[in-house]
């Protein structure tokens, strides 16, 4: 039996590392698919958005005197954030950056809408843009609470892959970019009520 230890103790500690080792690459993937999901949470508040627009666009298109172009500038931002698609499981800075501008566009052209509706009180009495409006204002919360829990599933897949020595058998796991703030956005918003035009 004493000659036989040896190989029990070795094949013991081969079990146990290969047990570590499987453990490792399903944690892996469980905090790779959370991720995942958490992006198509952010999509999908995203994607309600654009609807959204979609139904405020047709409404405020219902007040004949309403400038074209700032519907035009919102238009077009809703449609070139429409465009860009993005592989959760392969997201590179880049196209991270690129998604997070045209959001911020889509935004910045909603904001100056609902400014400019300002001028318009036939528009601001009507139930259906009151309505809009109050969905629109729920939405960028979920869309804001859909980033932050998409981070927070970053961070965790991040120090899952990252930390030794789980990165040296993780190396095919790259470390993913998190939401961050767009360029400008610590400056304070100047919002202007021009009725003089």
């Amino acid at each position: 039996m004493k000659k036989f230890l040896p190989w029990i103790i070795i094949g013991g500690a081969l079990l146990l590392i290969g047990f570590w080792y499987v453990n490792v690459k399903n944690g892996a993937i469980t905090v790779s698919q959370a991720v995942n999901k958490e992006w198509g949470n952010v999509e999908s508040a995203y994607q309600r958005r654009n609807d959204l627009i979609g139904n405020l666009v047709k409404t405020v298109r219902g007040a004949a005197d309403f400038e074209k172009s700032t519907l035009e500038a919102v238009i077009s931002a809703r449609s070139k954030a429409t465009s860009i698609t993005i592989d959760p499981t392969n997201i590179t800075p880049e196209q991270f950056e690129q998604f997070s501008q045209a959001q911020s566009g889509v935004s910045s052209a909603l904001s100056r809408l609902l400014v400019t509706v300002e001028r318009y009180p036939e528009l601001k009495a009507n139930q259906n843009f009151l309505k809009l409006q109050d969905e629109l204002a729920s939405t960028e919360n979920q869309i804001l609470t859909a980033r932050t829990r998409f981070n927070e599933k970053v961070e965790s897949y991040n120090n899952y892959v990252l930390k030794i020595p789980r990165k040296l058998i993780l190396s095919e796991y790259k470390e993913k970019s998190m939401f961050k703030a767009v360029e400008g956005a610590e400056k304070p918003v100047d919002v202007e009520f021009d009725f003089g035009n």
